[in-house]
Formats: C-alpha cells, structure tokens, sequence
C-alpha cells in the first residue's frame, strides 16, 4: 500500500503562482508514474500533469507553458509548480501514483484545494 499525502493549495490571487507537493510513503517499491489530477464542481476529472520514473512527462493543454511538474525519486515526491493562474484552475488537485505489483496499482491522495480569485 501507497500512502499519498498533499500539501500547498489556498487562495491565491489572478496570474499568482503556488507549488503544490506530494509525499509517497509505505511500500513504495516499482514507482511507475506520478501525476496531478484536479476535479472542479461540476466538472469530471481531469488529468492536469504526470511524470513518469524517467522523466517523461505529459500536460493538459489548458497548463503546458504555465505548470511543471517534477520529481525527486529519493524522496518519493511530486511536485507541481503553478504558475500564471486562471480562475479556471480553481478546484480540487488529487495527487495520483501508479505502482507495478503485479499488475498496476493506481493510488490517489485526499486532495487540496486550490482557488484562484481576486
């Protein structure tokens, strides 16, 4: 078992910037990927960023040239670098790690909520 645990959402004004973190604990062997999802009301759930054990990453549209995210495998953490940010990011971010164990486990953190508004 994964335990995920988030840290960095609030409040933040217009073209604000926030880093959102994202700790893995517990049997942590096989670590495939490790991404950032975001929910917002009424919305579904949306794939924001993922970067895999390479290095390899992928963003929505909506966040290439605004978000980054990056991983330091040694100490099993994810982050997020939220820059320029619209009211439209405004949600829930839920931290997601995916493990080989035979098959692939996906694993997924309470959230934090980020809000943009002025």
């Amino acid at each position: 078992q994964v335990q995920l645990v988030e840290s960095g959402g609030g409040l933040v004004q217009p073209g604000g910037s926030l880093r959102l973190s994202c700790a893995a604990s517990g049997s942590t062997g096989n670590i495939l990927y490790m991404g950032w999802y975001r929910q917002a009301p009424g919305n579904q759930r949306e794939l924001v960023a993922k970067i895999t054990n390479g290095g390899t990453t992928n963003y929505a549209d909506s966040v290439k040239g605004r978000f980054t995210i990056s991983r330091d495998n040694a100490k099993n953490t994810v982050y997020l670098q939220m820059n320029s940010l619209k009211p439209e990011d405004t949600a829930v971010y839920c931290c997601m790690v995916g493990q080989l164990s035979g098959r692939i486990m996906n694993y997924w953190g309470q959230g934090t909520q980020v809000t943009v508004s002025s």
